[in-house]
């Protein structure tokens, strides 16, 4: 089964660090990506650009809205993503506890449903 392990970080916490931990903080995710590579687990993953960098948009009586910033204004932001292939819910969890970004945000483990096509 696919699973989406949904990194959230607080983005004012994070402008915080200094560059010198951040650079010590990289290379635990490269780590923690090719361990799961090496797994087989691996299927995709990336970081995102800060929520000021996001539009949202919606559609409203057939108009597009196209708003500057995030859809929900909480304080922690979806700051990344890994997806992966699991066995169950408990390995998947497994991953996301080895995650760096668990010792400091929160890593969300959501079962993919797979879309059906025609």
């Amino acid at each position: 089964m696919q699973y989406l392990l949904m990194i959230y970080i607080n983005e004012a916490e994070a402008a915080k660090i200094p560059p010198e931990r951040m650079q010590t903080m990289l290379p635990a995710y490269a780590t923690y990506t090719d361990d799961m590579k090496k797994a087989g687990v691996w299927i995709a993953g990336d970081r995102l650009r800060p929520t000021s960098a996001a539009t949202t948009v919606r559609m409203r009586d057939d108009k597009t809205q196209v708003l500057d910033g995030p859809y929900a204004d909480t304080k922690e932001a979806f700051g990344g993503y890994y997806k992966i292939e699991a066995p169950d819910l408990d390995a998947a969890i497994s991953w996301a506890a080895r995650c760096p970004a668990a010792n400091h945000g929160v890593v969300e483990v959501r079962p993919i449903w797979e879309m059906q096509t025609a």
